[in-house]
């Protein structure tokens, strides 16, 4: 029981990194979130330290536990890496997404769209992560989907700031551009589509640091 708890709390605080509902630079208090979850310390103390083990979180002095902060050389490194992995896992996802799993980009496309025209970033970042592992775990690679969720743990945190951009138009173009080469059959273009994806956010959280610097 007290494991099963324990993952419980683990793939919750994963689900939230990965949909960027923590902040970079933010303490997580084991007290805290045991409170909001209705659990004991306990289950959630062994989530957190398996999540500072994968690299996603860091743990600081008197046993307390943060969200990285990322540098502008840290993004461009972990987007050089995304970029890879998250376009060979897309190619390979086209090829073998069957109609039902069609289905579930289109009503996720069709979520994150909702989302954006009420300024909603929390449902935006859910369906947006839906959108991309649901292709990737097409691809019938749990290795490589792997690889990508741990890159995932380390970005999402930054996701929230994209919506402190005044435009958001293209936030969903690219996603609609990858449904379009997917109806066509069209694995390489489904893989350009989420590549253009992964460089449009990159430069804006860049042009987010330089904003910061000047």
């Amino acid at each position: 029981m007290a494991e099963n708890l324990q993952e419980q709390m683990y793939q919750r605080l994963r689900e939230g990194l990965l949909a960027g509902r923590f902040e970079p630079g933010e303490a997580l208090k084991l007290r805290d979130l045991a409170a909001r979850w209705g659990t004991s310390p306990m289950p959630v103390r062994g989530a957190l330290q398996r999540l500072v083990a994968e690299g996603a979180l860091e743990g600081e002095p008197q046993r307390s536990v943060r969200v990285p902060v990322i540098t502008a050389e840290r993004l461009i490194q972990l987007y050089q890496v995304r970029l890879s992995l998250e376009g060979m896992a897309a190619e390979e996802g086209a090829r073998r997404l069957d109609a039902a799993g069609r289905e579930q980009l289109h009503a996720c496309t069709e979520r994150m769209a909702a989302a954006l025209a009420r300024r909603d970033a929390q449902g935006y970042l859910y369906d947006n992560s839906q959108f991309h592992l649901t292709l990737y775990r097409a691809s019938g690679n749990p290795v490589l989907l792997r690889l990508i969720e741990s890159l995932w743990l380390q970005a999402g945190p930054l996701f929230n700031r994209l919506f402190r951009e005044t435009d958001l138009s293209l936030f969903n173009d690219f996603h609609q551009h990858c449904l379009d080469a997917l109806d066509q059959g069209d694995p390489a273009a489904a893989r350009q589509a989420i590549e253009q994806d992964l460089l449009h956010f990159r430069s804006i959280l860049l042009g987010l640091f330089e904003e910061a610097v000047e």
